[in-house]
């Protein structure tokens, strides 16, 4: 009888070790990243609640940034502040943008910084 060696198949403890590696890192970006897109969408939704005012375009800025503060409040978003509210008003109606960045530290001197610009028109009525 004469039978041919069997080959072992699989992968070798360096190379599980480096995969486990970059499995990891991944994980921590997500864990990292997650928030930052969870309060973001926090945000366009406070934005897009306003469009269901009937009387968002006869409001003064102040009372639509208070509106905004206290949606932002409720939700726990910190990383945007009135300072970030572009309120531009026309005669058709009323314009508003909010612009921030946010910069998540991942490890060392490493960060992410993550910009987002939304904007809503809502025409007078």
């Amino acid at each position: 009888m004469n039978q041919t060696p069997v080959r072992q198949g699989g992968m070798t403890f360096l190379g599980f070790a480096l995969l486990m590696c970059l499995v990891g890192f991944f994980a921590m970006l997500i864990i990292k990243i997650g928030p930052i897109y969870l309060d973001h969408y926090k945000v366009v939704a406070s934005l897009e609640s306003l469009k269901s005012d009937a009387n968002l375009a006869t409001r003064s800025k102040q009372e639509v940034l208070l509106s905004l503060a206290k949606h932002w409040d409720i939700d726990m978003i910190n990383s945007v502040t009135k300072d970030n509210v572009y309120i531009t008003k026309d005669g058709s109606g009323i314009t508003i943008q909010i612009a921030y960045d946010v910069t998540q530290p991942i490890m060392g001197n490493i960060d992410i910084v993550a910009h987002f610009d939304d904007s809503i028109e809502v025409a007078a009525r």
